[in-house]
């Protein structure tokens, strides 16, 4: 649904309808709204606009009248016409059905609904996978972007990206045991570019995704917008449960394996060592390759984690992602592949075809950060503040949720998963929560039968707004539970 910012003025002397009225027509006029656009509820609308529920029915007749929209009962009311479809003999082209036929697929209507409220500083965000605007190294930042400008260009890079920032990559790998030389690495845009290169450019349509059961891939549609299958292994304790891989990849004829081993999103679990080593084995036994998404992998908190599945994989099977994006920034958008040279020399002619390339401002800033010590320094503060963070959401959750609620303590990265008793239905949570100015990230976003979890986050609301923020969740399901 469009956003709309305009309020009528109470204190004009034109009627509330007819400033109504006439913003609606000049949007219709424009071109903004076009023929089909179906227009929110007259509910909806007196609330945007702050009037009565008869202000909106009075500027519905007006532009009924003038012959630009219509009502139906069951299909409530569309624009019809506009000035071009008024005047020209023939009609404009009818967007609405472009965009419904579309192939990549719309969002999630809560993932849609969670994006917008983002924007919004009235809401405490308990589910954002994102470190707070206060937690990131803004003066740093500046500082690198003022020091050695004579080596930064502002023209194109080379295809697979900036070669001093692929060095450096390739020399902070070595850090995590992973072998990889600036020519099997290729500069993304963050971690999710990676993935839509892999899905158009070696995957054709009906393959089969292999991912852990809740999944970060069922909240986006990368894959499935390109005409592919997910397919769900559940989770134990140590991890995906490796054991059915072999039989599903015949069943099935699974084209890859996608996971998050390090501090998983949404569940926050850490694969352990002995799982790791069982994975590459199977899937190495059953010629399925491997997307290791490692963006959280920086992120522990009391000791590292195993080494990333790439540093024991001696075939070429995995694809490695790696990215700044929940560490460093999220804007600068920059992340990296690491692969067999043939796969990164396909996706980087991919990726020329699609941008020309990573921002050469954020390659040169990412590459000074890794560089000159400052992202080891940065990461050893990061980590001992969501420690912190992470405690003070468990002490809460102990306090008021022992009783209705079960949950794990992550070992790093920014999530607790959070189970709550069955009688409480999260996505009804989510929308009181909405009311209430609480943002919730529901577990069927990454499950579609989940109706009982959480992903609470710890890394982007204040320490007040998640006492606050917590304080008020458990009232409400206090609330949900005696309905």
């Amino acid at each position: 649904m469009f956003e709309i910012e305009w309020k009528p003025q109470k204190a004009s002397s034109i009627p509330l309808h007819l400033q109504i009225s006439h913003y609606m027509k000049k949007k219709i006029m424009n071109g903004e709204w076009t023929v089909g656009t179906k227009l929110p509820s007259q509910r909806t609308l007196a609330n945007c606009f702050g009037v009565n529920r008869s202000t909106i029915v009075t500027a519905f007749e007006e532009l009924a009248a003038d012959g630009l929209i219509e009502a139906k009962v069951g299909s409530g009311t569309k624009v019809v016409n506009n000035t071009w479809s008024l005047l020209a003999s023939t009609p404009p082209p009818d967007w609405t059905s472009y965009v419904s036929s579309g192939i990549h697929e719309p969002n999630i209507n809560i993932i849609q609904e969670i994006n917008k409220a983002e924007a919004n500083p009235y809401y405490i965000r308990l589910g954002t996978g994102e470190l707070s605007p206060h937690l990131l190294p803004t003066k740093k930042m500046k500082q690198i972007l003022q020091l050695n400008t004579e080596k930064l260009s502002l023209g194109y890079e080379e295809p697979k990206g900036n070669l001093l920032l692929r060095k450096t990559v390739s020399e902070y790998l070595t850090s995590k045991e992973i072998d990889a030389s600036p020519s099997s690495i290729l500069i993304v845009s963050g971690a999710l570019q990676a993935l839509q290169l892999i899905s158009v450019g070696l995957l054709k349509r009906g393959s089969v995704i292999f991912h852990e059961t809740p999944s970060y891939l069922n909240s986006v549609h990368v894959f499935q917008s390109a005409g592919m299958n997910l397919f769900g292994i559940p989770l134990d304790h140590e991890g995906i449960e490796y054991h059915t891989i072999s039989r599903l990849k015949r069943l099935h004829n699974g084209a890859l394996l996608y996971t998050i081993p390090s501090f998983h999103n949404p569940t926050g679990m850490l694969m352990s060592e002995k799982r790791r080593q069982q994975l590459l084995e199977v899937c190495k036994q059953a010629s399925l390759p491997i997307i290791e998404d490692d963006v959280y992998g920086d992120l522990w908190f009391d000791s590292p984690p195993p080494k990333p599945l790439k540093a024991n994989d001696k075939q070429g099977n995995v694809l490695y992602i790696g990215s700044i994006s929940k560490t460093l920034s999220p804007g600068l958008r920059i992340g990296w592949l690491v692969g067999p040279e043939p796969v990164i020399e396909r996706l980087s002619d991919i990726k020329m075809q699609m941008d020309y390339g990573s921002s050469s401002l954020s390659q040169y800033a990412v590459a000074q950060c890794l560089k000159n010590g400052m992202y080891t320094e940065y990461l050893e503060r990061i980590r001992k503040e969501l420690m912190y963070r992470r405690d003070v959401m468990l002490r809460l959750l102990d306090k008021y949720f022992k009783h209705i609620a079960s949950w794990n303590i992550p070992e790093g990265g920014f999530y607790i998963w959070l189970r709550l008793q069955s009688e409480i239905h999260t996505r009804k949570l989510f929308y009181h929560a909405l009311h209430a100015g609480i943002l919730l990230n529901p577990g069927s976003i990454y499950d579609g039968s989940d109706q009982h979890h959480l992903r609470l986050s710890y890394s982007y609301a204040s320490i007040e707004e998640l006492e606050k923020g917590i304080i008020m969740l458990a009232n409400l399901c206090k609330k949900l539970r005696t309905k």
